[in-house]
């Protein structure tokens, strides 16, 4: 079912599928809830999805500085995109979920659980990760924002999306990678700037991780070039219960590159 959750004047569009345990899946950069299509249709008979679309992507509408009366030099962080989730989860009368995010949507979950930790009673990070970005990464997000105001998003994701897949499963699924291309193009430069500035300015939050006693699950691709493996290893050392699984020949993808296994790996770790 379609909702529409009014923020701030602003119009936030989730979808609420099945019955049972709520389970939050939280799409990454450069895609809205669509990306979890795949993950929905066999979850959805095992229990409750809440699957939102950021504000700016897909069915919701951009939140700006101004419209949560900030100063004008402001700006929209990954806490906003948490705080937008908890108004969702209030809306639902749910006190307590399971949140799962990729990439950009692993980073609110780590927010959302430093802020709401009440809420959760598990969490995952799916090709994901909990460190800040580097000086180096950092220049590269404003290299990309310099891209985006001067070409638009468009041609931006087009030269980008192919990358977060690994390079067998680009040849051999041209017509998969060219429909994510084409499904992008209808992204507005405002959201994805946007984007790139919130998690450009997001703190570390290993901190989350260290020692917490609530189950989290790492999905790690072993060809992800954006949360690369040997940066992922050492944070799966931190929490008390990790689950952890390693898609052997996936890169960022692991959704569309290898839906069966995550499909299973996520529905195992909703039900343990």
């Amino acid at each position: 079912m379609q909702k529409l959750l009014l923020y701030h004047q602003k119009k936030i569009a989730y979808r609420v599928i099945g019955k049972g345990i709520p389970v939050v899946l939280i799409h990454g950069f450069g895609e809205d809830s669509k990306i979890w299509d795949k993950q929905i249709d066999f979850l959805s008979s095992h229990c409750q999805l809440i699957v939102p679309d950021l504000p700016g992507s897909g069915n919701s509408e951009l939140i700006i500085e101004k419209d949560l009366d900030r100063v004008t030099d402001a700006s929209i962080s990954i806490d906003d995109y948490a705080a937008i989730l908890h108004a969702i989860l209030t809306a639902e009368n749910k006190t307590n979920c399971i949140m799962l995010g990729h990439s950009m949507g692993g980073y609110i979950t780590l927010s959302f659980a430093e802020n709401y930790p009440e809420k959760l009673s598990k969490f995952g990070l799916v090709h994901s990760t909990a460190w800040a970005d580097s000086d180096e990464k950092k220049l590269n997000r404003l290299k990309g924002i310099e891209l985006m105001d001067t070409y638009g998003a468009a041609p931006f994701l087009k030269n980008t999306i192919p990358n977060l897949f690994s390079s067998s499963f680009k040849k051999e699924h041209i017509a998969m990678v060219s429909m994510l291309i084409d499904a992008s193009q209808l992204f507005s430069t405002a959201a994805c700037k946007q984007y790139y500035r919130a998690m450009m300015n997001r703190p570390d939050r290993t901190s989350v991780l260290k020692g917490n006693l609530t189950p989290i699950l790492f999905v790690i691709g072993t060809e992800d070039v954006a949360a690369p493996m040997n940066d992922l290893l050492p944070q799966i050392q931190l929490p008390t219960h990790p689950t952890v699984h390693i898609l052997e020949g996936v890169g960022h993808m692991g959704m569309w590159e290898a839906t069966e296994q995550l499909n299973r790996f996520l529905l195992d770790f909703i039900e343990q």
